[in-house]
């Protein structure tokens, strides 16, 4: 019996300095401390004993004693590790190094530090930032009619235009000494989010000039005089930038862009210069159309030497000015119905010098990491806050008219069925605003947030496409029927607009976000790898001898986290927040285990053959992602000021984001291919089962319950979406009419059971039953009238509309349409 409890004691100890994370020699000594006490005070045979003190000795001389660990363990593993170890191209290379990590990290280590996430402060506007969104962007949304700008002219009238450059739109990013509004990045994106919440046209085109293109370029990389050159005129208006990336046979496949420049003797102004002879051809560029300077990425080359050293061959970036001789640029492709400025651009045997390169001769060759570092700061912004306006307006819009509409003498809110939808476009919702806005917060705080910026372009445009679909689906007709009076049409046709841009959702999945999030986030992998790439061989060993047994005992520690907390569901570890929010906290620590353990097992098993498993690659990057939004809306949850109202909310976000990781985690250790390694996960991961579900009836009619009623915190889930009450905004009108449909319904229940009792007769006109009303005291003559201009709003909310044949048919000259060749 002694040596039975010796055991578990030991055994219990071991797992106690694992789960906690004692370092190396504090668990040494705790491990030989146990050991003695039993040695001195049990009586425990020597066989065992014996071997017990070898096994605790050698370990702790092995994680202790460094010299003897290097020359005889680190050193041979450091040599098996160079020739197994998957090599990295510069292209790789340069995708890994060009990111921060934050937040994301601490959920690979396994054991989150929560403090780090709490202390981070409170996104707020400043005072200038939040009158410029009160008034010019109010007013531009003001000015602009979606049916217009998209049916009639397929582009923005010219007085908004005119707005949008006099009250430097285009300048957000842009500092003020060049004529910018130096907003932070997080009132950029709440200036999208309100833009998309009115029109995805009027957001799109101030998107791009923020987002990736010549401005943010030439802020990080411009030489000087190119920055006093364009950055004023950007800022003004007086250009309209945007920037070829995309050829026919290069897509989210950047690094292999077919278009070349040579360097070469040409004319310019009059003189001979030495410069770039260029050839391109690009798709899908927006702003293409209207632009005044665009830039071009392309394959460099070099053959007569002419770049003195400075540069060097390989993607490099230009600004051309749209007159340059053998440009050509205005045509237009349609996107969707959604005709925003988008465009081809060729170019032929297109001359300009080597100061046109951004950044000038010495960025020759650097282009892909320019690309790189400025894509995960605008992928971490323009797209998630588009994706939050239009679903801020589908919330409002969804719950209003689920109260307004009636089927069956009820609200059509009150149908399970839509109900149900209801509770995935609150959640949806919920989820998107809190990352959308916590990560363009991390561009605030001096992060590069390369992951968090694909975990946010991929999922909010995603979730955008649910809610997208889930409010057609309560619409109806009134939905599809395009026209002056339909305000979702156009939000649902631009959706898988959203999801291709700026890298395709697929490719974002499957290679992007666990790709790169593995390696970088990885607390020790990226440091193996740098190791292995050192050129001085003893300083190679150090460093791969720190990070190769901090690995060990990285994976060590999240074995036993995640049997224990598989067990107790995280139950006894300790957390912050309150007793409504530290279940959240626990299940967080608890699939961030998993994730750390599952991520190293694919590692060791698979290589460097894992990167071409882009299915099990998706769901680890899936349970990534869904722990990465579960801490943003916790953060969301706290920032608010952790209010009561909110719980039901935060609650079923949280159960469904908890559902998917826990379901990516069965499906990925379901499809491991090697069967035996796969059942030791599982019996790590889930020794008890699976215990999350997705949220429950319950759960949800609380969620769906608050759109459909105004109440704080329907209002805090909308807030930021444009809502003015005019003729030309008929979501603004109808919170009006939600307000006086709720006053109406106990006055319309009353007449409805004076109808059934036949005290009123059903035969009588509508305006005759509401006189009849008023005589039987049912209602008074406030009230009736009340009634009767609610019903006029209603049917003006449900109205749809129609047209002669010939407004619809397109003034099309023939032969005026071209097709771009196929690649």
């Amino acid at each position: 019996m002694n040596e039975l409890a010796f055991l578990l004691s030991l055994v219990a100890t071991l797992g106690a300095i694992a789960v906690i994370g004692v370092p190396r020699m504090a668990g040494s000594i705790t491990m030989a401390a146990v050991a003695l006490a039993w040695t001195v005070f049990g009586s425990v045979s020597w066989w065992l004993l014996a071997p017990a003190w070898l096994l605790i000795v050698g370990i702790g001389v092995v994680l202790n004693h460094k010299p003897f660990r290097m020359q005889y363990l680190s050193s041979p593993m450091f040599e098996v590790y160079k020739k197994i170890a998957p090599a990295l191209s510069d292209t790789e290379a340069v995708a890994l190094e060009s990111g921060t990590v934050a937040w994301e990290g601490e959920l690979f280590t396994g054991n989150p530090n929560f403090k780090k996430l709490r202390d981070i402060a409170k996104p707020e506007l400043t005072a200038e930032e939040r009158a410029f969104l009160e008034g010019p962007v109010v007013e531009v949304c003001r000015m602009t009619d979606d049916w217009k700008t998209t049916h009639e002219l397929a582009d923005l009238t010219e007085e908004t235009w005119q707005f949008l450059k006099d009250n430097r739109f285009f300048g957000m990013i842009i500092p003020k000494k060049y004529g910018g509004l130096e907003f932070s990045a997080y009132a950029h994106a709440r200036v999208i989010q309100m833009l998309a919440s009115r029109s995805t046209l009027l957001s799109t085109h101030v998107c791009v000039p923020n987002s990736l293109g010549p401005a943010e370029l030439l802020l990080h990389y411009g030489t000087e005089e190119q920055k006093n050159h364009y950055l004023p005129r950007l800022a003004r208006g007086e250009d309209i930038p945007c920037f070829g990336l995309t050829a026919p046979t290069a897509g989210s496949d950047a690094t292999s862009i077919p278009d070349t420049g040579v360097v070469c003797k040409g004319q310019w102004n009059g003189k001979e210069v030495t410069g770039i002879r260029l050839n391109f051809d690009k798709r899908y560029i927006t702003l293409a159309p209207v632009a005044t300077v665009v830039g071009i990425a392309f394959q460099l080359q070099d053959p007569d030497g002419l770049l003195d050293g400075e540069g060097s061959e390989g993607i490099s970036l230009v600004l051309i000015p749209r007159d340059t001789k053998g440009m050509e640029i205005g045509s237009r492709h349609f996107p969707l119905n959604v005709p925003f400025q988008n465009g081809p651009i060729v170019g032929k045997d297109v001359f300009v010098p080597l100061d046109a390169l951004i950044g000038g001769e010495k960025m020759a060759g650097q282009g892909w990491r320019m690309l790189v570092e400025c894509l995960s700061v605008g992928r971490a912004i323009s797209l998630p806050a588009t994706a939050a306006g239009g679903m801020k307006i589908g919330s409002m819009v969804s719950g209003a008219y689920s109260r307004i509409r009636r089927q069956f003498n009820l609200p059509i809110g009150r149908f399970e069925g839509v109900e149900e939808a209801l509770a995935r476009i609150a959640g949806n919702t919920y989820a998107t605003t809190a990352l959308s806005e916590f990560t363009a917060a991390e561009v605030d705080r001096g992060e590069r947030p390369a992951v968090p910026g694909a975990i946010a372009k991929y999922h909010c445009t995603e979730m955008g496409r649910k809610v997208a679909q889930d409010a057609m689906d309560i619409h109806g007709g009134k939905g599809i029927i395009l026209g002056p009076k339909n305000y979702l049409g156009r939000s649902w046709q631009a959706s898988p607009i959203m999801i291709t841009v700026e890298g395709a959702n697929i490719m974002t999945r499957s290679l992007m976000i666990f790709g790169q999030g593995a390696v970088r986030c990885h607390p020790w992998v990226l440091k193996e790898m740098v190791a292995a790439r050192m050129d001085d061989p003893s300083e190679a060993l150090k460093a791969f001898d720190h990070a190769a047994w901090g690995h060990i005992g990285h994976t060590f520690s999240n074995v036993w986290r995640s049997l224990w907390y598989g067990l107790t569901g995280a139950r006894l570890a300790r957390v912050p927040g309150d007793k409504h929010t530290r279940k959240h906290y626990r299940r967080i620590l608890r699939y961030s285990s998993a994730l750390a353990l599952t991520t190293d097992v694919a590692m060791a098993v698979l290589g460097g053959k894992l990167k071409f498993k882009e299915k099990l690659s998706a769901r680890l990057g899936d349970v990534l992602s869904q722990l990465y939004m579960a801490s943003t809306m916790l953060k969301h949850f706290e920032d608010q000021g952790s209010p009561a109202a909110d719980r039901a909310l935060l609650n079923y976000s949280m159960e469904a984001a908890f559902a998917e990781a826990e379901t990516a985690l069965d499906e990925f250790i379901r499809n491991f291919p090697s069967p035996l390694v796969a059942f030791k996960l599982r019996a790590l991961i889930f020794p008890a089962g699976r215990w999350q579900r997705q949220p429950s009836d319950r759960l949800g009619h609380k969620a769906a319950a608050m759109l459909i009623s105004p109440n704080e915190t329907r209002e805090r889930l909308i807030d930021g979406c444009y809502r003015s009450a005019h003729a030309e905004n008929l979501p603004g009108l109808m919170e009006q009419t939600l307000a006086n449909v709720i006053v109406c319904e106990p006055l319309e229940r009353r007449i409805s059971k004076a109808l059934r009792a036949d005290e009123i007769a059903d035969s009588l006109t509508p305006a005759q039953i509401l006189d009849q009303a008023v005589k039987l005291n049912l209602i008074n003559d406030t009230e009736r009238a009340l009634i009767e201009s609610t019903r006029q709003e209603v049917a003006e909310i449900i109205a749809v509309d129609d047209f002669d044949t010939s407004e619809l048919q397109a003034n099309v000259q023939p032969g005026t349409r071209r097709t771009r060749a196929a690649a």
